[in-house]
């Protein structure tokens, strides 16, 4: 396992090592979890090179948001990859990234402006500049991202289609633990309370899914219900909506091509997770 922490330096190692070889990259900001693990052995799985970047993106952060405590836990991280395989790192500062004089950043427009990029302004503009840098420095033919953050994959994947780039998102599964809360870095912020209390997003997407099996259809009944279940486990609501998933516009009647996604506070601790609602 090679770990490069300069732009040259990964360019370099990809060059002396590609020679011709499926490359796939799994982006992170690192405190990685099994959600991240399981991102990685997919990678191995499909492609002969695996890419791992971790990068605290500062872009992507509100004023007002977690940057500075955000988890950080390089040692454990080089560790854990080193286990699974994987053949190079790539973890730059942010002088690599963003040298003085950085004048450049990349907008996609409407996608980005609803759910997470309503209450998170610029969030998006952060992501997808990182993200198409990290593409650009690496090349990778595969980019493994997770289902839980729905959002950020149909902007990227609609960033990647319209600047003509030859990479190609793979979605993979949402991992989960075994009470159903999604992995996140950010689960480590929930105290013990809040932790078991978080369990209702999961329940309230479950839930939301019978109902849908059932034959009810009406997104309005299926979001109060929703609510009405986060509300009374204690969580203080971002968004509950249900979208198409192409487009994100709110769906008014619930088919096939229709998700819930929710953003809820727990404490401090904005969760998100999201599901299907016909499987």
């Amino acid at each position: 396992m090679k770990i490069c922490q300069s732009i040259d330096e990964i360019r370099q190692a990809l060059r002396e090592t590609r020679q011709g070889l499926k490359v796939g990259f799994v982006p992170t900001m690192g405190a990685l979890h099994e959600g991240h693990l399981s991102l990685v052995e997919r990678c191995k799985e499909q492609c002969e090179l695996c890419v791992v970047s971790i990068y605290v993106n500062p872009a992507q952060f509100g004023p007002s948001e977690d940057l500075d405590k955000y988890p950080r836990n390089l040692e454990k991280d080089l560790e854990l990859l080193s286990q699974k395989g994987v053949d190079l790192i790539f973890f730059p500062d942010n002088a690599q990234m963003y040298p003085q004089g950085y004048r450049t950043w990349i907008e996609v427009e409407e996608l980005s402006e609803k759910l997470c990029g309503a209450s998170r302004p610029g969030h998006f503009r952060g992501v997808a500049t990182v993200v198409l840098k990290l593409c650009n420095i690496v090349r990778p033919e595969l980019m493994f991202m997770g289902l839980k953050d729905f959002q950020q994959i149909v902007v990227l994947e609609r960033m990647l289609q319209d600047l003509n780039s030859e990479t190609r998102i793979v979605r993979c599964a949402i991992i989960r633990e075994e009470d159903g809360l999604a992995l996140s870095s950010r689960n480590a912020y929930l105290n013990p309370d809040e932790r078991l209390r978080a369990r209702a997003l999961n329940q309230a997407l479950k839930t939301a899914q019978k109902r849908v099996a059932s034959g009810l259809r009406s997104s309005a009944e299926l979001i109060r219900e929703a609510e009405e279940s986060v509300l009374a486990a204690g969580g203080r609501i971002d968004y509950i909506r249900i979208v198409d998933s192409d487009s994100l516009e709110d769906a008014a009647e619930v088919d096939e091509n229709s998700r819930m996604l929710m953003a809820v506070f727990f404490g401090n601790t904005r969760l998100i997770d999201n599901c299907s609602l016909i499987t």
